[in-house]
């Protein structure tokens, strides 16, 4: 549609333009001059849609844009050229008034071709976008500073050139009507300003074309950066020119990637050093190190069983879920400040000794407080930090180490609390044998509204099957143990 926009217009100013500067046109009559066109633009427009699919489309998208602004002008220079040459022979126009037929039809091509060049680059733009692909970028490109000189110096050739054929007519034209000076005045001045005015309109019609193809790709980058100042590492700023833009996009998507590899290498880090922390944690108690792996798989299953529940899916989002994952091996990480004639008592504690093992929960709170101290504010701490100190609380209040009660204890404590009792149940410990996955059921269910959340109790219900599953895949080893 734009393409037949930009040649019904040039058929239009054409069909004007030579009679006001050549007075050969001008004397076929507007009504000729624009009947002979018609079929010049008919053939023009023919022979570039045939022509465009084999020539543009299939060939490698770096090159597109190129060949089609290239395209472009030969079919509007084979075009100046045909009626150049059509009316020499047919009516034996003098070289001048071809050349200036020529220079019309050139100045009106070019705005065209790079008009229609910046919108295949938009479309481009938006393909390579929505596919994701990339263009293959070369070290050999034109400069955006050589691209704005180029076609301001054109812009100011044919300005220049256009005007001064006119006035060249109009003075031919006022010395032959010199008692008219005022209308002659006149005339020379609506004809100056009629060029001015369509030049005017291509030169800004260029100026949004391209400021649209600025904003998009400025869009892409900034975008992506936005997203990436938002911690979105999975960003990515489409490549779809071969310049200044097309090399700004690679090098951010290379910060992207490396600030990618580099994030999952920490986190990497983190996890292998928090499984590590929480299995030391464990080889100081009668747990085995698969504890860990099974409670917080547990807990993660309770929280996508919960996530579209009022009152938890304010909370469960995907990110947190992942944390709660990742931070639940800390949950018990104060027991390496409990005497080991306390933690490894085959038997029941004294009131004394239970209260210091109750203590471990606060050791484990000022522990990881240490490294916020240290570091800051930070999501993943903050939760484990929330886990470590809440996950013996309990429905009713009577847990410890505050005797929170109801909505008062965080979700991650309440989430804890029943995938720690859980996997204590169906474990063999020193001083008890392993309940079955019924018997500790039976246990939970009596613990509805007293020790547990009864929504989290229920969601445990329904995905049961889920952790008898998780149960046997990180069963207990012998060889594990630590003792």
């Amino acid at each position: 549609m734009r393409t037949i926009l930009h040649f019904v217009f040039s058929w239009g100013i054409l069909s004007i333009y030579g009679g006001r500067v050549c007075p050969y046109v001008e004397g076929l009559g507007i009504g000729h001059w624009a009947v002979q066109l018609i079929f010049f633009f008919a053939a023009a427009y023919a022979v570039r849609a045939a022509l465009l699919d084999r020539l543009l489309v299939r060939g490698p998208v770096q090159h597109r844009v190129v060949r089609q602004l290239t395209f472009d002008l030969v079919v509007f220079l084979v075009l100046g050229l045909g009626l150049m040459v059509f009316n020499s022979l047919i009516y034996r126009f003098p070289v001048s008034s071809g050349l200036k037929i020529l220079l019309g039809s050139l100045s009106l091509g070019f705005f065209g071709a790079v008009d229609l060049a910046l919108e295949a680059e938009r479309r481009i733009g938006k393909e390579i976008e929505r596919t994701r692909q990339e263009i293959m970028l070369r070290d050999r490109y034109f400069p955006m500073t050589f691209k704005f000189a180029l076609v301001a110096s054109f812009c100011a050739v044919a300005v220049a050139g256009v005007i001064i054929l006119i006035v060249s007519k109009d003075l031919d034209w006022v010395l032959e009507h010199v008692s008219r000076g005022a209308s002659a005045k006149r005339s020379v001045m609506v004809e100056i300003a009629f060029v001015t005015t369509i030049f005017l309109a291509e030169i800004f019609n260029l100026i949004y074309s391209y400021a649209r193809n600025l904003k998009m790709f400025l869009g892409h980058e900034n975008a992506a950066l936005m997203d990436v100042s938002q911690g979105n590492l999975d960003s990515h700023v489409p490549v779809s020119r071969n310049d200044e833009f097309g090399f700004m996009a690679a090098y951010t998507n290379q910060m992207i990637e490396g600030l990618r590899a580099r994030t999952e290498e920490l986190q990497l880090t983190r996890d292998v050093t928090i499984v590590s922390l929480a299995s030391l944690a464990e080889t100081r108690d009668n747990e085995t190190g698969a504890h860990i792996l099974r409670t917080q798989r547990y807990v993660r299953a309770l929280a996508e069983a919960l996530k579209d529940q009022p009152g938890f899916q304010e909370v469960l989002d995907p990110a947190t879920i992942d944390l709660l994952f990742k931070s639940a091996p800390l949950h018990d990480l104060g027991k390496v400040g409990v005497r080991d004639s306390i933690l490894l008592k085959p038997g029941r504690h004294t009131p004394e000794e239970f209260e210091e093992m109750k203590k471990h929960t606060n050791y484990g709170r000022d522990a990881l407080q240490t490294a916020i101290d240290r570091l800051g504010t930070n999501s993943f701490l903050m939760l484990a930090q929330e886990i470590a100190f809440t996950h013996h609380e309990k429905w009713d209040g009577s847990g410890y180490p505050r005797g929170l009660a109801g909505y008062d204890i965080p979700v991650s404590g309440r989430l804890m609390a029943l995938a720690d009792v859980y996997d204590a149940l169906i474990s063999k410990r020193v001083y008890k044998p392993a309940f079955s996955h019924e018997e500790a059921m039976g246990i939970i269910i009596e613990g509805r509204g007293v020790h547990f959340d009864p929504d989290i109790l229920d969601a445990f219900l329904r995905i049961e099957a889920e952790f008898i599953q998780i149960a046997k895949e990180f069963a207990d080893r012998e060889h594990s143990k630590p003792y």
